[in-house]
């Protein structure tokens, strides 16, 4: 029995397996994913342009992940200053995230530390680090919730080519009970807040060529 006998018998695969690929872009984040199927890493990107401040989702998302999006953006606004981001980027800015593949269905609240990162990157234009992946809910408090599916996850960041993934502390137990040779070859990240997060994910380094924001000065009366 070989992989060429199987795929003979069976047909072409159904589904095509996701992988990591590069940290060039900025708002493009690896998250981790629980489906019907076992667990599967998806990504989530984020773009600005000129605008009202407008907010667009799109990737086919549920309510509870469409929540976790504007809770990533409401902490990200109330703490922009510790971020150094100008505030008026988010007045004179559209956002847009997007979760490919469009046509899949996708809910959660898991996605929540990954959107924040999406931000965080599009609006510093920073770097997130390379073969890095995560999974957690968000507070709007910027408060890092488990979340479960954590063994199907970690499959699915192995096959992708995942070497370090961030998760709440809270999580740790369901690694412990993870058998050793499932964990070999990765790095767990434990965190409590999102603060913590972006301080493993995001470089310092900003992506090549990085956007240039270009803000417009209110008139006075």
């Amino acid at each position: 029995m070989t992989p060429e006998y199987v795929l003979k018998i069976l047909g072409p695969e159904a589904f095509d397996e996701e992988l990591y690929q590069d940290n060039e872009t900025a708002g493009v984040v690896t998250g981790l994913a629980w489906t019907q199927v076992g667990g599967d890493i998806l990504f989530v990107e984020s773009s600005v342009s000129r605008g009202k401040g407008q907010l667009t989702l799109s990737g086919q998302l549920g309510d509870v992940m469409k929540e976790s999006a504007v809770a990533a953006l409401s902490y990200l606004k109330s703490n922009a200053n510790t971020f150094h981001i100008d505030h008026r980027a988010f007045a004179q800015y559209d956002l847009h995230v997007h979760v490919p593949a469009g046509a899949v269905p996708k809910d959660g609240p898991s996605a929540g530390i990954t959107m924040l990162t999406s931000l965080a990157s599009i609006y510093t234009q920073r770097k997130v680090k390379a073969k890095l992946a995560m999974t957690g809910e968000i507070t709007l408090r910027g408060k890092v919730l488990p979340v479960g599916g954590i063994k199907e996850k970690i499959l699915a960041a192995k096959r992708s080519g995942i070497k370090e993934i961030v998760l709440s502390a809270k999580n740790r137990k369901d690694i412990e009970e993870i058998e050793k040779h499932y964990l070999k070859g990765l790095k767990f990240h434990y965190v409590t807040t999102v603060d913590d997060v972006l301080k493993i994910a995001l470089l310092k380094d900003k992506v090549k060529n990085p956007l240039t924001f270009d803000f417009i000065e209110a008139k006075s009366a």
